[in-house]
Formats: structure tokens, sequence, C-alpha cells
């Protein structure tokens, strides 16, 4: 198996990061925009899209400020990451997503989160 690529991407988001924190790290606002549905059990989330189950592990969770997932049968060393950044000056909130993908497969991992943020603005109401 290759060894699969870190890439960051960053997205501006319209919305309180108390708000965007609710998307981001519970399975209510998770399953509105991020999987057909989601399930927790303590640590371990079941997302569920079209009838298929992955589960994840959470690795931490800060505070209004970021959540990280692994998925359960993926090497140790990969996750995914969801961080709110704001702005100290401007105060302009982002979503910064930190995932790994195999080097063919990067820009359908990048066109994947690029739909599933806009999913996220449409439920935020942002642009």
């Amino acid at each position: 198996m290759d060894d699969k690529i870190k890439f960051e991407m960053e997205f501006p988001i319209q919305a309180s990061p108390q708000l965007l924190y609710q998307y981001i790290s519970t399975p209510s606002g998770l399953s509105e925009w991020f999987a057909d549905n989601v399930n927790s059990r303590g640590e371990m989330f079941t997302f569920i899209w079209d009838g298929s189950e992955e589960v994840a592990n959470l690795v931490r969770k800060k505070s209004s400020e970021s959540i990280k997932f692994r998925w359960e049968d993926d090497d140790t060393a990969y996750f995914f990451e969801l961080r709110i950044q704001v702005d100290e000056i401007t105060k302009d909130v982002s979503l910064i997503i930190t995932d790994f993908s195999e080097e063919d497969e990067i820009d359908e991992a990048k066109m994947l989160w690029d739909n599933q943020i806009s999913s996220l603005k449409q439920v935020l109401g942002s642009r």
C-alpha cells in the first residue's frame, strides 16, 4: 500500500465559531452536512452514506476549536481534522481541513471536501 499524502484546505465560513463548532463536533451537526447520518458511542463515531457505514474514532476534541478523527480501518498515522481559525484582526472565521489521501486520489479528495463544505455553508446560511 502506498503512503498517503497529507493535505490542508482552508475555507472561509461566515458563521460564529461557536455555531460552526456545533456542526463539526456533534453527531446531529455532522449529519446535517457531512454524512446522511452520524451516530456516536463514546469516542466512536459511525458515519452513514447511502446505507454504507464507516467508523471513525475521536482522537482529539478541543472545545470551540477543533475535532480530529481517525478512520477505524486506517493506519494510525492518518487522520482527518476540522479546525476553526479566527483571524485576530479581522475576526474572519475559516475552517481548516487536514486530511490524507493516496497520491493519485488527492484531486478527488479535495473535490469531495469542496462539496462537503459547500453543503456545510448552505446549512449555516454562509456564502
